[in-house]
């Protein structure tokens, strides 16, 4: 039955190989350097390499933008996405597969009543104008040191044909393993919630539950680069800007470093050790960024006078429409799944001032929240709705949301010891974990604050930037306790009813 629900994350990552394909070695083929068979298989293979070894990097930020609970919401949510990008792609358009899963995830988030990030929201968003920017000012530098340096150094026409054709393999498998490490949250994030995959053990190698799940739509993207990526890889390659050779090998690596960039859990500790701020971990649009280093080199060899405006234009439309049609399907197929076929597509979450939560609002705002102590509230929507009645200032609301979520956690030490993985946690994390055995928590702030006591592994570090990637990767972990201690989960994966 699982792989009825994923069928539609397999057609999304399908369809992303059939539209992104274009992004890595669409120029490439455009200009008769790499043939369509030989960027194809090497294409497949990286973009999975990308997607298992890298992919979780990305993944984390959509994951917070929608809190997809049931596996009938993503099918439906990656259906939506999938539907839209490979109408895009039929059209002959490369659209942006992040822009489809975002605008499906925010019509979830409106049909279900849930609370909407905003701040991953503007994150993802902000990019959608900053990744074409920057691939275009990388291609514009990138190509004028090129010009610069075979100006001064002979090299025989022959000799330079020859390296631009490595170097465009090389920079295409650079860019292939950038498009699944960037990419696959695009494809199989919604799935995280609900993965039915366990780790798996290659020899020497491990991969966790959600790598195994990431090779799964690795898989799906090379199906997607060979059977139907050649129409939008035509559109790249030859229609937008008549590329040379050598402006092909600077398009192809202006957008896979922007891809990389975004996607590097990497150099993103690196960049932090150094001091700097790193750029947020988002998944980016290939499309958009390699439209982004065609214009810029069509800018840096002419002042922009080559490149076609009118399919630019139409480019740009397509990206536009994309998040809105898929939102817009999105609503209407939950709709149709949630009361025509009876599909649960999400399980509610309710709200409400507990003792708990009263307990730890400060005293400012219990006052205030008095009139709606014990109350219970169907969503995040009907609770903002009366916090607002209430005169509740939007800075405490998002505060008071956090605390009032009802989650209901059970902690059981076999499963525990079935499910989580020590190779990740590590032994004095899980140690911890078993101490709740037979606990339960109304409250996932609840199971924080206890873990917290219990073992200093289980502590978040300041907000200080130093300790940026040690948060998020501890978030990570909490997010797995929330999901296979949840009450929910536990009734329906174990069997097990906790009394």
């Amino acid at each position: 039955m699982i792989w009825i629900f994923l069928s539609s994350g397999l057609f999304l990552g399908w369809s992303l190989g059939a539209n992104d394909a274009a992004n890595i070695f669409g120029t490439a083929i455009g200009t008769k350097m790499l043939r369509f068979r030989t960027a194809a298989i090497f294409g497949s293979i990286f973009v999975i390499l990308g997607a298992v070894i890298s992919g979780s990097g990305a993944a984390h930020t959509l994951g917070k933008l929608g809190d997809i609970n049931a596996v009938g919401g993503a099918f439906t949510v990656a259906l939506a996405a999938g539907a839209t990008v490979s109408w895009m792609a039929k059209l002959g358009l490369p659209v942006s597969t992040t822009q489809a899963i975002v605008g499906s995830i925010v019509g979830w988030d409106l049909f279900t009543g849930s609370q909407i990030d905003t701040v991953s929201l503007t994150k993802i968003v902000s990019t959608w104008f900053f990744s074409p920017l920057l691939a275009g000012i990388f291609a514009f530098i990138l190509f004028n040191i090129l010009k610069f340096y075979l100006k001064r150094v002979k090299i025989h026409l022959l000799q330079i044909d020859n390296f631009t054709r490595i170097g465009l393999l090389l920079i295409g498998i650079f860019g292939a393993y950038s498009l699944g490490a960037n990419n696959i949250a695009n494809v199989m994030g919604v799935f995280m919630g609900s993965n039915p995959f366990k780790g798996l053990s290659l020899g020497f190698f491990y991969l966790n539950d959600i790598q195994v799940l990431f090779m799964v739509g690795g898989f799906a993207i090379a199906l997607g680069i060979f059977t139907y990526s050649y129409k939008v890889i035509t559109t790249v390659g030859r229609e937008l800007h008549k590329l040379s050779p050598l402006a092909a090998l600077v398009v192809v690596l202006a957008e896979s470093l922007v891809l990389f960039i975004f996607a590097s859990q990497s150099l993103e500790r690196f960049l932090v050790s150094m001091g700097i701020p790193p750029l947020p971990l988002v998944p980016v649009s290939s499309s958009q960024a390699v439209v982004g280093a065609i214009v810029g080199i069509g800018i840096a060899r002419g002042g922009g006078r080559a490149i076609n405006f009118k399919k630019l234009y139409k480019i740009v439309v397509g990206w536009f429409l994309t998040p809105l049609s898929s939102g817009i399907l999105s609503f209407i197929l939950l709709f149709f799944m949630q009361n025509v076929f009876q599909i649960s597509t999400y399980k509610p979450i309710k709200y409400s001032i507990t003792e708990y939560t009263y307990r730890d609002v400060p005293s400012t705002l219990r006052q205030a929240i008095e009139p709606i102590k014990g109350e219970v509230f169907a969503n995040a929507r009907e609770f903002k709705e009366k916090l607002s009645e209430l005169g509740i200032k939007k800075e405490d609301t998002g505060y008071l949301l956090s605390l009032a979520r009802i989650d209901s956690i059970y902690i059981d030490s076999m499963i525990a010891k079935r499910e989580l993985d020590q190779k990740w946690f590590g032994k004095k994390r899980i140690e911890a974990v078993k101490k709740l055995h037979g606990r339960m928590f109304v409250h996932k702030w609840q199971v924080v604050e206890e873990l917290s006591k219990i073992s200093d592994e289980w502590k978040f570090r300041s907000s200080d930037r130093r300790y940026r990637v040690y948060n998020r990767e501890l978030k990570k972990m909490y997010d797995t306790i929330f999901h296979v201690f949840s009450i929910q989960n536990i009734r329906e994966k174990f069997k097990i009813s906790p009394e």
